[in-house]
């Protein structure tokens, strides 16, 4: 399938690793001219040169929960390659975790900090030269958290909420300008993340990280029929098909690249 985006200019955060990473890659091998960008200089760059081999690609450190930092990215970018026909938001971290009653307000502001506010600070960059040119694609990276919480990740449940419906508002505020803004729900994905929460899951229960991963699957998320974590590929898969010109009559939507996980029709 011609995806119908060769040459089109791309900014993807989270880029160092991961779904991130991944998703710059497969855009680079559709012809897309790529930034990427995230707050560790070294990861970063390691990224950089991994997908050089790829298509023409440049990093930018930037941080998202810093305004200031998200403008002098965007500033770069159009230096460098041109204003972003593309936005991929992949910056987030799992932030708070435990028990409702003993996180924080300062945990829970720095999650909705990253996780929603970042999402809100990259658009609000993007949006205005898309809308100029009569042609975007924005995807959003939100999770099946954002419909099904689970009570000791309720900080990050509520921020990828926020990313729904932030995608959604965006997607009528700007439809009628040809901005198609989307967003995409993974679950359990083969990513740094979750294998660092493998990892401790692993030395809590005195079991190796395979070990860890099926006791999750059976416990954890039952609704995951593959009964294996996804791959980043997968889901990057979804992000570009969002980004490209077989997607052209989508808006507002979120696809659920899940395994089943979330076990209901809603949301």
């Amino acid at each position: 399938m011609d995806y119908g985006i060769k040459g089109r200019i791309a900014l993807v955060s989270g880029a160092d690793s991961g779904m991130g990473k991944t998703t710059a890659r497969m855009l680079l091998e559709e012809g897309c001219r790529v930034a990427i960008t995230d707050r560790t200089d070294s990861e970063l760059h390691a990224s950089l040169e991994d997908l050089r081999q790829y298509g023409e690609v440049i990093a930018v450190e930037a941080d998202v929960t810093d305004n200031d930092s998200v403008v002098t990215l965007f500033e770069e970018v159009r230096s460098k390659l041109g204003e972003p026909d593309i936005l991929v938001n992949c910056a987030g971290v799992t932030g708070a975790t435990g028990d409702f009653l003993e996180v924080d307000d300062k945990g829970w502001l720095d999650t909705l900090n990253i996780n929603l506010m970042g999402a809100v600070r990259m658009t609000r960059q993007a949006i205005p030269a898309m809308r100029e040119r009569g042609w975007g694609r924005i995807v959003l990276m939100a999770s099946e958290d954002a419909v099904q919480p689970y009570v000791d990740e309720l900080a990050y449940c509520a921020s990828k909420a926020g990313v729904l419906n932030l995608a959604k508002g965006l997607s009528k505020a700007y439809g009628c300008d040809n901005v198609l803004v989307n967003s995409v729900s993974p679950a359990f994905i083969a990513t740094p993340m979750t294998d660092k929460m493998m990892r401790k899951r692993a030395d809590e229960n005195g079991t190796s990280v395979d070990e860890a991963i099926d006791s999750f699957l059976e416990e954890e998320r039952p609704g995951m029929t593959l009964k294996r974590r996804g791959k980043a590929e997968e889901v990057a898969a979804a992000i570009v098909f969002l980004c490209s010109e077989g997607a052209s009559f989508i808006n507002g939507a979120n696809i659920r690249v899940d395994s089943g996980s979330v076990q209901t029709m809603a949301g």
